[in-house]
């Protein structure tokens, strides 16, 4: 490694995850490794890395009960690892940053805020509060910055907040924040650096495709919408996430089927949305190659793009237009079936995709003749995460 004076780690928690990477701190933030601990808490649990610099790459199962197992683990594992001892900051990943409309040092007052917000997101804060303290306890030295989902969207004009329940629980801070602002916020740089500042500043629509599934509204370099509400839960269908959901769906399982406020959150989060429907997966890819004689994966399929397509037609009304549209994750970069089952059919809006270029995944998937510009794009939260720290302490 080259000499340096200070390396960035982030640090990406999820609710049975945690994603790392180190970068130095050089002009374009050269990346040293990264990986993860997936599946934290079943007989599944995987550690597996990937050395930059010298190409290596590794994927072992280790025992790991919970997350507070996986926290110290990974801590003592990085405690070890070369350039760790280089670090000088740490950004985390924080889901909910509410009024919070930039990357932020982490400083006792914070951390109370986010204390506060574990109702709110019960299935991401505690994690990412237990490795921010962690951190803490080990290494004190180290400025910790709090990196957040929800900033991107703190743009979005009133009409996109509020939500038709009485005013009293708006004051309360019950209004649509809208997630993956960081995903969104690395896909408009790049958007900028590729296609220039007239591109950046059109009508766009970026669809983050993945397990997690959001869409988002851009106009002149500003989210004005996105399918995510007060909760990563809302939206179109995800995973194992139901996407928005009928209130009257919770208040009979809760009255007539007995569910627990902790089941039904189970049930929303963890059993539904791609799985539920299917009852065989959650994985799009496996999904798509059984739909052709599993009338169950085909369903969950069709559900998912047609839901895609509604929310891309609805941002284009709200948009008044649209100039660009991005796909990204990990469905909406590898699944060309996806992709093509999405834009069929918005031919009206002058979209035409070329489907070679979209089978190869290239860059550009839309047609010479297409109006709207159709791209694929690859996002990277952990390497936005570094460029906040990075300006945000001048490193």
């Amino acid at each position: 490694m080259k000499s340096i004076t200070s390396n960035v780690l982030v640090i990406n928690g999820g609710s049975s995850s945690i994603k790392f990477a180190l970068y130095q701190n050089d002009a374009s933030l050269t990346l040293v490794f990264m990986g993860s601990i997936e599946n934290i808490g079943t007989k599944n649990t995987t550690f597996n890395f990937t050395d930059t610099i010298d190409k290596k790459e590794k994927s072992s199962a280790v025992k790991i009960n919970d997350f507070d197992e996986a926290a110290n683990y990974l801590l003592h594992w990085l405690e070890h690892a070369p350039g760790f001892d280089l670090v000088k900051a740490v950004g985390h990943r924080v889901v909910y940053g509410m009024q919070h409309t930039k990357a932020e040092r982490v400083s006792a007052k914070l951390l109370a805020g986010l204390k506060k917000l574990r109702l709110y997101d019960p299935e991401h804060a505690p994690g990412e509060i237990k490795l921010i303290e962690l951190f803490a306890k080990r290494h004190p030295a180290f400025i910790q910055v709090a990196c957040f989902d929800t900033a991107f969207h703190t743009t979005m004009p009133l009409v996109a907040k509020q939500l038709p329940i009485p005013r009293k629980y708006f004051e309360m801070g019950i209004q649509r924040y809208g997630f993956h602002g960081l995903s969104y916020q690395y896909l408009m740089q790049q958007l900028h650096s590729i296609a220039g500042k007239k591109t950046a500043n059109g009508k766009i629509i970026l669809a983050h495709l993945g397990s997690g599934a959001s869409i988002a509204a851009v106009k002149n370099g500003h989210c004005i919408d996105t399918s995510m509400g007060f909760t990563p839960t809302a939206g179109l269908v995800m995973g194992t996430r139901t996407g928005d959901l009928d209130p009257g769906v919770a208040w009979y399982l809760l009255q007539v089927k007995k569910l627990t406020p902790a089941k039904f959150n189970q049930l929303v989060n963890h059993q539904s949305g791609l799985l539920g429907i299917s009852q065989t997966s959650a994985d799009m890819k496996e999904l798509v190659a059984l739909k052709n004689k599993d009338t169950r994966a085909a369903e969950a399929f069709e559900l998912f793009c047609y839901q895609a397509k509604k929310f891309i037609g609805a941002y284009t009304a709200a948009l008044e237009g649209l100039d660009t549209l991005v796909f990204a994750g990990g469905i909406g970069e590898h699944s060309p079936a996806v992709r093509s089952q999405v834009c069929k059919g918005l031919t009206y809006l002058g979209l035409e995709l070329d489907e070679t270029k979209n089978r190869h995944s290239e860059a550009i998937i839309s047609s010479a003749a297409s109006k709207i510009t159709v791209r694929v794009m690859r996002t990277n939260e952990q390497l936005m995460i570094a460029r906040l720290v990075h300006d945000l302490l001048g490193m």
